[in-house]
């Protein structure tokens, strides 16, 4: 499946799409930006498109899941636990279609600060 980039003031990480309508969906909007949100160990953005539930979406995901947030057709970046986790566990408020993982470490993205312009684009 494709890579994607995802850059911002501080940084640049690469993520692997998975082969699902949420993925087509998101690939056929790039580039896309927006402004970050940052919510514990998860960071997300508002994008331009909505998405039905996926069979296997789900509010607790791997640590480095690019996921679309349901409820806010937002694009959300977990790398560690949000205020709703249970342990260390990567926790969503709702449901998100997982759309890919991010290659390598993704605690890259604790530079990502509220406000900042972040840009997704196909490698």
């Amino acid at each position: 499946m494709p890579q994607i980039t995802i850059s911002w003031p501080a940084g640049t990480i690469t993520a692997v799409l998975r082969d699902t309508p949420t993925a087509r969906r998101l690939l056929d909007s790039l580039p896309i930006s927006g402004r970050a949100n940052v919510w514990g160990d998860e960071v997300y953005f508002s994008v331009p498109f909505s998405a039905d539930p996926e069979p296997d979406a789900a509010t607790v995901v791997d640590k480095g899941a690019v996921c679309f947030w349901l409820d806010g057709d937002a694009l959300a970046l977990l790398f560690g636990p949000t205020p709703v986790s249970q342990g260390d566990e990567c926790r969503l408020i709702s449901a998100a279609n997982i759309v890919g993982m991010i290659d390598g470490d993704p605690s890259v993205l604790r530079t990502v600060r509220s406000g900042d312009v972040i840009t997704v684009d196909i490698v």
